[in-house]
């Protein structure tokens, strides 16, 4: 029987050579946090708010803080009025969006695009809410007319919109613009808007025209997820909310010393520390400078592929080249995900105009 460390030592050789290559998936892997390796042998819990001292001192607040901070003002949050915390990821961020909406509307109705991330409905089952499907346009956007109709004939009701900014697929961006606008018609002034910028929130910032996705478009909460463009060894997310929503459900814990606003309650402390590091070191501008690299890589990969004859696409200023499934082989080698006849091919920071090259060359072999 093989020992644990050869178990560890297969498993270690397995997973280095599975990073090697991918680029079908928004993860990116251009990163050193060695900095804060000595943190892994202390027991890090943020329970409870971020944002309030707790009896408990073995945690990273104050790193937690300044990340809220960073993404509330990139994210054009409401001065003094916004709250947020470090989440396991996009799906809690949904969550607890959704969770805030639900809990300020009860009798709302829940609008998302059938371009949705498929955890939306689980999440929407787990709060028994009320919700419709909106068809999408053939980019992946939601289907503004589609949506109309829908307000429309249920305008007696408050409306929970979920907006993408950045679809699975194809990278489609609603303009919550245009869905305030549609808000507005029917004078439905009971309204929740979550924005799922799980991919593209810390990218969108940077574009020119920018999406309307943020609070100053009218958002009420939005999600981002932390190991997509930023890099993070363990997945985590970032939820920012308007504060005022917030404060209709905190209860404080006398167990804890401490309010209880966030959903699991005791809560990753390393990686605050990590957004916080990858913060620091790029800054805004070099957060700008990474979202040019990856659309510079993304029109470079449109190019090539055009080039061999390959009908592919991507949606403006997406960093994701969407084209027709491919071979089984090249699937298997590049990690490639697939849906409805379509692959897509995510140009993440550590992607590089040779690993294209590579692809191409690939892909043309298997075609012939």
């Amino acid at each position: 029987m093989e020992s644990y460390q050869q178990q560890l030592s297969q498993f270690i050789e397995r997973v280095k050579h599975n990073t090697e290559q991918y680029l079908g998936y928004p993860v990116s892997k251009d990163f050193d946090y060695q900095e804060l390796a000595e943190l892994i042998q202390y027991p890090l819990n943020n329970l409870g708010d971020p944002f309030i001292d707790s009896t408990w001192k073995v945690d990273s607040r104050q790193f937690e803080r300044e990340v809220i901070e960073f993404f509330a003002k990139l994210l054009h949050a409401p001065e003094n009025n916004w709250w947020g915390y470090v989440t396991n990821g996009g799906t809690e961020g949904n969550l607890y969006g959704l969770y805030l909406a639900r809990e300020i509307f009860p009798q709302g109705i829940c609008y998302f695009s059938q371009d949705t991330h498929y955890s939306v409905s689980k999440n929407l089952h787990l709060l028994n809410m009320r919700h419709i499907m909106i068809r999408s346009q053939a980019n992946g956007e939601i289907d503004y007319e589609d949506l109309r109709e829908t307000l429309r004939i249920h305008r007696d009701l408050p409306a929970i919109i979920f907006a993408n900014s950045g679809t699975t697929m194809t990278e489609a961006k609603d303009d919550i613009g245009k869905i305030k606008s549609i808000l507005n018609e029917f004078a439905i002034s009971q309204h929740y808007i979550h924005s799922d910028a799980a991919l593209c929130g810390a990218i969108n910032p940077f574009l020119s025209p920018k999406p309307s996705f943020d609070f100053a478009d009218g958002a009420d909460s939005v999600s981002i997820s932390g190991h997509k463009f930023i890099g993070s060894p363990i997945p985590c997310g970032i939820l920012v909310a308007r504060k005022d929503r917030v404060d209709r459900i905190a209860r404080s814990i006398a167990y804890i010393g401490c309010l209880d606003t966030t959903i699991t309650g005791s809560r990753n402390g390393f990686t605050p520390v990590v957004l916080w590091y990858a913060i620091k070191k790029y800054g805004a501008e070099g957060l700008r400078r990474r979202a040019q690299h990856c659309l510079d890589v993304a029109e470079y990969t449109l190019q090539a592929l055009q080039s061999i004859g390959v009908e592919a696409w991507r949606n403006p200023n997406a960093i994701t080249v969407v084209l027709p499934e491919v071979p089984e082989a090249i699937k298997i080698k590049y990690q490639l995900a697939t849906a409805n006849g379509i692959t897509h091919i995510l140009c993440m920071p550590n992607v590089e105009t040779s690993h294209i090259d590579q692809f191409v060359a690939d892909l043309k072999e298997a075609r012939v």
